[in-house]
């Protein structure tokens, strides 16, 4: 009980488990979950879904990128177009689209929104340094006039690009990383534009 009362009080996550089923304790400090700032959880320390339904509908829209490093192998099949399950590009976009589309239904406490747009574009990188020397870069940007923002579904549509790319590859190599998936602008909402490094 000790070691919880230590976990509680630094307000680190707990995992119990009992048999191989984890349980989410319960043992966060009062004021912790009080004074925190983290919008999908409640007074009581319990997750549930923000209501936006007072907010105002504003122009909203988020950037997001990351890559898939490869070897020179690879990536010379994935430009000549000659991986056996297709084109991965053209594959890759627009499952990075369907991804966005469906944010809500993998990300469970993210609001279902009607977008307006999304946009996922991927680009050959080849003069990288290290044994993984060549990448796909993916951007995606996404769009909607909501009472929510859009950065889930623009990292949504980064992240399933990015697996649907070691999905068409993985036969040639499986020495691939994903790596660098963040939000790099946003803009709309009561926080305004964000832009980061």
């Amino acid at each position: 009980m000790n070691t919880l009362r230590r976990w509680a009080s630094c307000g680190r996550p707990l995992l119990l488990s009992t048999g191989s089923i984890p349980i989410a304790s319960r043992f966060l400090s009062t004021t912790l979950v009080r004074h925190s700032k983290l919008t999908h959880v409640d007074d009581a320390g319990n997750a549930h879904m923000v209501d936006v339904s007072d907010k105002p509908p504003t122009q909203r829209s988020a950037t997001a990128r990351g890559r898939v490093l490869m070897n020179r192998e690879t990536f010379d099949l994935v430009k000549q177009d000659k991986i056996k399950k297709g084109n991965v590009l053209a594959v890759a976009q627009i499952a990075g689209i369907q991804g966005a589309k469906n944010c809500s239904q993998m990300i469970p406490l993210c609001h279902p929104l009607n977008l307006t747009k999304v946009s996922v574009s991927l680009r050959l990188v080849d003069d990288l340094p290290g044994s993984l020397s060549c990448a796909v870069e993916i951007e995606s940007v996404v769009k909607c006039k909501g009472e929510t923002g859009v950065e889930m579904e623009a990292l949504s549509a980064v992240s399933v690009a990015a697996l649907t790319v070691f999905d068409m590859c993985k036969a040639a190599s499986k020495n691939m990383r994903i790596e660098d998936v963040r939000v790099v602008e946003k803009l709309g909402g009561k926080s305004g534009h964000w832009k980061g490094d």
